[in-house]
């Protein structure tokens, strides 16, 4: 399995990183819709859909709504003159954030509360429009990031936020095999522990530091990103637990079965449908 996983992982990290960098703004649009258009066909069973007609309606409708804000506001149009966000595109990341502190007090008290969303393919439909649609977004608003001026600064900003989750989610994997004893919640993922975290914390701030050396950032610079670092981990341990609650609920080990050894596209990008609007978000804000 952990081989499957490395070799998966091998493969994905060159052609992600490659995409980032060397795909037209709108080619790498439409790939992100592609990703998302899979991840809300694995979906489906989330919502108990077991015929193919269901499940591809829920694309065609989550699809739909992207390109809903892509009409209302092209990718050229997303960041203003002043360098200020569009405000369409705000109010889209900051009714993510809302979405993942409702998403974080379904986590905290499932099972207890999840008998009014479980009954529900609606809502739980909603919940994976919030999940999935501010996701491309966030994507796009982060590439975008001063592209007139530098067409890799956006790039870069997201190869960040990846290094950030990567190396969270290694630091957790080992620290968690290791010295694993307290059970994070253990309702909803009985596999990650409070050691876990901590490590994956550790790590993503090791990387951040390493960065801030080698850039001779100030102390402000550090400070700041030091303290989003830490927020951006815990987030992802968010989105991740996230998932796991719905494939719980539903039965479901996997997402599906495309990448070898991950499960499906939601398995992977799981950490990121919480911490890219997060990210964004706080580029907006704080900057640095």
């Amino acid at each position: 399995m952990l081989k499957q996983r490395i070799i998966t992982a091998l493969i994905l990290a060159p052609a992600a990183i490659a995409a980032i960098f060397y795909l037209p703004l709108i080619y790498f649009a439409i790939l992100l819709l592609v990703i998302i258009g899979i991840g809300a066909w694995e979906w489906g069973p989330f919502m108990g859909f077991d015929t193919t007609t269901r499940r591809v309606g829920f694309v065609g409708t989550t699809l739909f709504l992207i390109a809903g804000i892509w009409t209302s506001v092209s990718l050229n149009d997303l960041w203003l003159n002043s360098g200020q966000l569009h405000s369409y595109a705000l109010a889209v990341l900051w009714l993510a954030i809302a979405w993942w502190i409702f998403s974080a007090f379904l986590m905290f008290s499932y099972p207890n509360a999840s008998s009014f969303w479980s009954k529900h393919r609606s809502v739980r439909g909603v919940f994976g429009w919030l999940t999935l649609v501010p996701t491309w977004l966030a994507f796009m608003v982060i590439r975008t990031n001063d592209y007139q001026v530098d067409t890799y600064h956006g790039a870069q900003l997201l190869m960040f936020l990846l290094l950030m989750v990567w190396s969270a989610d290694i630091g957790a994997y080992f620290v968690g095999k290791a010295f694993g004893k307290t059970k994070l919640m253990p309702n909803v993922s009985p596999g990650k522990t409070f050691e876990g975290f901590l490590g994956g914390i550790a790590s993503a701030c090791i990387l951040v530091a390493i960065t801030a050396y080698i850039l001779a950032w100030n102390q402000e610079q550090v400070i700041t990103v030091l303290l989003v670092t830490v927020l951006i981990t815990t987030v992802s341990v968010l989105g991740d637990l996230n998932e796991s609650m719905f494939k719980r609920q539903a039965g479901v080990k996997d997402s599906g079965s495309i990448l070898p050894g991950h499960g499906g596209i939601l398995d992977r990008i799981d950490s990121l449908t919480a911490t890219a609007p997060v990210f964004a978000l706080c580029y907006v804000l704080f900057g640095w």
